[in-house]
């Protein structure tokens, strides 16, 4: 049985759902914190159970009969404690005797990133290694869905106002749900996958540039520096750990840490992957 942490947000459901056109629905198990949640997929056949990283006992339970385990990296923040979840996760995936565990890392994993979430990826891996079960970490693409979050209300201000930044191989949900699922349907990778990137970097002018060629409306991108950035965040409440955190990606995306761009995915998914202006022209179309 092949199970799937974190069902319940964006990336796992999808992800379950493309399982779902590719193999039969009670082979698949799903392990979310709430399963009253989940209760359409369990109408469908899937098998759903209680589980939450902060509960190896519950792990136990939700990953039972499991040949394939896909651990969702945690949203629920970053550092040690982070880390420690995706552990327990991997441990219990081992203990209930999968074969093979697989990952949501990052294409910008590493020890030594400016983005503190990328560090967390490299020790998970790190665990991965030394769990001795085959393993998969699927380094995605930044998500795309990050550039809308950047972009916020310029639509309506018309300004972008960020600090200096750097090109990034935005990637959409869709496509990265799609090739976990065919990374666990087909079995395909072994350890660190390439990276799996759109086939475009784009920055935020860029980002901005084709906001305003899709709306007709300009849209200027405008600085600030990295202090006010973060002092303006602290004020709208935002912890100072979190906004510091925050100010990492546009540190990291300046040196180049998610400028990278690889074909693997289009190859994998066997069609061209969803770009910036597709993901941004549906996001506009559906606010109308």
């Amino acid at each position: 049985m092949i199970i799937v942490t974190g069902a319940s947000g964006k990336l796992g459901q999808i992800t379950v759902e493309k399982l779902l056109e590719r193999m039969p629905a009670e082979q698949l198990g799903v392990s979310v914190r709430d399963p009253q949640k989940m209760q359409f997929l369990q109408e469908k056949g899937v098998r759903i159970r209680q589980g939450d990283y902060n509960d190896t006992d519950s792990l136990a339970y939700a990953f039972e009969g499991a040949s394939q385990v896909l651990v969702v990296s945690s949203d629920g923040g970053f550092g040690e404690a982070n880390v420690q979840l995706h552990r327990n996760a991997i441990d219990a995936a081992k203990k209930a005797g999968a074969n093979r565990i697989l990952y949501t890392s990052h294409m910008g994993s590493s020890k030594s990133s400016y983005f503190a979430p990328m560090k967390d990826h490299a020790a998970t891996e790190e665990a991965l290694q030394a769990s001795g079960v085959p393993f998969v970490s699927l380094r995605n693409g930044f998500y795309t869905a990050s550039a809308l979050m950047f972009l916020g209300d310029a639509l309506s201000t018309g300004e972008l106002i960020a600090p200096e930044d750097g090109p990034v191989s935005w990637t959409a949900h869709l496509d990265l749900a799609e090739a976990a699922a065919i990374a666990l349907s087909d079995q395909r990778f072994n350890g660190l996958s390439p990276g799996l990137t759109a086939t475009e970097a784009v920055d935020l002018a860029g980002v901005a540039a084709i906001a305003s060629e899709l709306t007709g409306r300009p849209i200027r991108r405008l600085f600030v520096s990295d202090d006010t950035y973060r002092d303006t965040l602290i004020s709208y409440g935002t912890p100072e750990a979190q906004a510091n955190m925050l100010l990492g990606i546009f540190r990291a995306s300046r040196e180049g840490e998610f400028a990278r761009v690889d074909p693997t995915l289009a190859k994998l998914l066997g069609r061209p992957t969803l770009s910036v202006r597709d993901i941004l022209k549906a996001s506009i179309d559906a606010a109308k």
